[in-house]
């Protein structure tokens, strides 16, 4: 007999954890910007996995070449050299303009990486005190969800009930560089920040925030490490956001779309002589930098770079905000923001996971935040005329949202 909706999700649920709450629909293929669920309906995917499907589900192009790779060789261990590595930490280190790269796997293992990166080069060049530095971090900030992490969260849903928490980070408000200078001490390392806060709601700082916050980490010596592991690689309109800001950070994390969602992989990008302070048996992953990772990484940028997907994120993100404006503005609505194709829709109450089940009923698939903010974040191969037939649903999802608010 099929299996139902409900069949798949009271499978999932007597099986495993609930530590998530996803919308009730059950997926079974992807296409370009679409998904289809277990009956066949179809969907515009507004999430992308959080940014990780920038390129589009099923791509032919990164399939081919993990297919490719797969046939040959998938896992070494760094316990030796494989011929793929070399030519996926050579093309990080040319688009993003930095010296040396270190291959991890998750997003949150990439940011544990740069913690580890930060503290070394502190205590080894810096001359803070060993066991002293201090790492600060922003308000609101979304970098994981690790035990070290989840210590300087300020989401209590996040954070509670995991201590003892990891000690060594301060926390700041975000965009506010008078709050910077003054947390500075001489035990201070760096500033680990969001260049947009993703998971917070999209929240976008002052054009000339991170100006300020360049100038400030420069004259106190310390680093300023950018976590681009959801904004990074085309989302906001720029191949990396810092360059929205004209600045560029010491350390740079990447994740998501470095493999297109065909994979975990994530990395931290930085000069020489702070990558350096890592030496054999100081850090690594038995996963990290493998031949198959390697391959789909190095199709993932090349696609993006050959595919202009920036610049159509940010052509197509100031259309679609202005469409969004025009379509479905009113009373109910705080602000609709964005930068590029990272667009929230930020409702007056905490009404948004009953407005994107409206929208998943229309055939739109977004995921509420911080229970008033909506997101919508599409594949950026998305054109302009789907678009317009994404808002059309949109607008139809937030017409039956009030009319079921009004009853």
């Amino acid at each position: 007999m099929k299996k139902t909706v409900e069949d798949f999700i009271k499978q999932a649920e007597r099986y495993g954890a609930k530590n998530y709450a996803p919308l009730p629909v059950v997926l079974t293929k992807g296409d370009g910007i679409y998904l289809y669920d277990i009956n066949g309906k179809k969907y515009f995917d507004m999430l992308s996995a959080y940014s990780a499907v920038n390129q589009g589900h099923n791509n032919k192009k990164l399939i081919k070449a993990a297919i490719k790779q797969l046939k040959r060789l998938y896992l070494t261990s760094r316990a030796f050299h494989n011929d793929k590595m070399g030519d996926f930490l050579q093309k990080i280190a040319e688009i993003t303009g930095y010296e040396k790269v270190i291959p991890m796997n998750t997003g949150a293992e990439g940011v544990e990486t740069a913690i580890k990166i930060m503290r070394k080069y502190a205590y080894e060049k810096k001359g803070i005190k060993k066991d002293c530095g201090e790492i600060i971090v922003a308000e609101n900030n979304f970098h994981g969800r690790t035990t070290t992490i989840v210590g300087f969260s300020t989401d209590k849903t996040t954070k509670e009930g995991f201590g003892p928490y990891t000690p060594g980070f301060k926390i700041i408000k975000y965009n506010d560089i008078g709050e910077l200078e003054k947390a500075i001490n001489e035990n201070t390392i760096g500033y680990l920040v969001e260049p947009i806060q993703g998971e917070a709601g999209v929240i976008i700082p002052d054009d000339d925030y991170f100006r300020k916050v360049r100038e400030i980490c420069d004259k106190y010596g310390i680093l300023l490490a950018f976590d681009e592991i959801q904004t990074g690689l085309g989302r906001t309109g720029k191949l990396f956001c810092f360059q929205h800001y004209g600045i560029k950070p010491d350390i740079l994390i990447l994740g998501k779309a470095l493999s297109g969602g065909l994979y975990p992989i994530s990395c931290v990008a930085t000069s020489a002589e702070i990558m350096n302070v890592l030496t054999p048996g100081t850090h690594g992953s038995t996963f990290g930098g493998n031949p198959l990772a390697s391959a789909i990484g190095i199709a993932s940028l090349e696609y993006i770079i050959k595919n202009k997907l920036p610049e159509n994120a940010e052509k197509l993100g100031k259309y679609f905000i202005e469409k969004l404006k025009k379509e479905i503005m009113d009373d109910d609505i705080k602000e609709i923001r964005g930068k590029g194709l990272l667009i929230a829709v930020e409702m007056k109450k905490p009404v948004a996971r009953k407005v994107c089940i409206e929208l998943m009923r229309v055939g739109i698939l977004a995921k509420d935040t911080h229970e008033k903010t909506i997101r919508f974040a599409p594949p950026l191969i998305i054109k302009k005329k789907q678009i317009d037939k994404a808002v059309m649903k949109i607008k139809k999802g937030f017409e039956n949202f009030r009319k079921c608010s009004c009853t």
